[in-house]
């Protein structure tokens, strides 16, 4: 079994591009990136995981979900951060990455205002054909 507390099982996860079919705890993983002094989780894929929280996913840029579950919830705006000031403090940096059939459990999703914007349209659609929170 892998520690995962092992040093170089975190440098490993950090070097990592692909992830196909497994659980992802967004906070480890973010965590391994910040031993790593790479303070944003950048250029992953991310295919048919399920995405675990608790944690809040800012998109810095280039995020793209294709196809995800965002999470159960009876109104997908519950799911969504606006920032109040010109800096987000102790949410997972992403950038650069895609989440491809993604489940999200316990994750808050904040980031530009077009980000923002682009989710809520997708989700009240996803929502409307019983996506979110289904």
């Amino acid at each position: 079994m892998t520690d995962i507390h092992d040093e170089a099982f975190g440098r490993a996860m950090v070097a990592r591009t692909e992830f196909t079919n497994e659980a992802v705890w967004l906070p480890m993983l973010s965590a391994y990136h910040l031993n790593a002094g790479e303070p944003v989780i950048s250029g992953k894929t991310f295919t048919d995981c399920v995405i675990e929280g608790p944690a809040v996913l800012v998109a810095l840029n280039d995020v793209g979900l294709d196809g995800c579950n965002m999470g159960v919830t009876s109104n997908p705006m519950n799911l969504m951060f606006k920032p109040l000031g010109d800096k987000i403090i102790g949410a997972v940096g992403v950038a650069n990455c895609r989440f491809v059939r993604c489940r999200f459990v316990q994750v808050g999703f904040t980031g530009p205002e077009t980000f923002l914007n682009e989710l809520a349209a997708s989700m009240n659609a996803s929502a409307g054909e019983g996506g979110v929170g289904a």
